[in-house]
């Protein structure tokens, strides 16, 4: 838990139109090649990507399994694993390892996000006990209390992507330590439909994240912030 805490935040957003997942990554520098590392945000299958905080090494371990667990059930039933059942099987794994002798629980928070037939786009969180619960809007990591006070004020049910975006790096603003963020410091995901009705993950790059940064004019929410300190 002490290192969930002190990871880099992970913010879901559940919208009508999908879900957005944006993290704050810690280890930054210039000498990283931006496109060839993932440090919060991962793929599990094309209907499921999630956000971790916590332990990346015991996150890589579970994101492997995961993917087993989807590719397997595709090839026995030939179709999408439901969203809650691989969320349930995560937990199931997560939970054994609290409950034997000379097992270290893993230390790592999930939040998930997915879409099946039965309920549309999902969003849930899961914790190293191997509990988990859905949620509308919801935050891991560090600063999570400033952060779940912002997401209770401005979420809207029902908002459109756009607007669970332009929330998700307003409340990433204002909690981040940092008193500049760039795309270096930042991952940002999305899981909607295209115009073929085809459920898409997309990963925003460096110069995405930046113009979005720019969008939603940043800079400004950081002096506000400062101001009020």
């Amino acid at each position: 838990m002490e290192a969930i805490s002190h990871a880099g935040m992970c913010i879901g957003i559940l919208s009508s139109e999908g879900v957005v997942l944006a993290a704050e990554k810690k280890t930054t520098s210039k000498l990283l090649e931006q496109t060839k590392s993932a440090e919060k945000l991962y793929k599990l299958n094309d209907y499921m990507c999630v956000a971790v905080a916590g332990l990346t090494a015991d996150a890589n371990t579970l994101i492997h399994y995961c993917r087993n667990q989807a590719h397997g059930y595709s090839l026995t039933y030939n179709e999408p694993i439901p969203v809650e059942q691989l969320v349930q099987r995560m937990c199931d794994l997560k939970q054994g390892y609290t409950q034997y002798g000379g097992l270290r629980p893993f230390g790592v928070s999930f939040l998930y996000a997915g879409h099946d037939t039965q309920h549309g786009f999902q969003l849930y969180q899961g914790d190293p006990s191997g509990n988990y619960s859905g949620w509308k809007a919801t935050c891991i990591g560090a600063n999570t209390t400033n952060a779940t006070a912002l997401l209770k004020q401005d979420y809207a049910e029902g908002c459109s992507l756009k607007e669970a975006i332009s929330l998700a790096v307003k409340v990433l603003a204002k909690t981040m330590d940092s008193s500049q963020i760039g795309a270096d410091k930042l991952e940002f995901a999305t899981l909607s439909k295209d115009g073929k009705d085809k459920v898409v993950y997309k990963a925003y790059g460096s110069a995405e994240i930046e113009k979005l940064l720019t969008d939603e004019n940043v800079k400004k929410i950081i002096e506000d912030k400062e101001k009020d300190a």
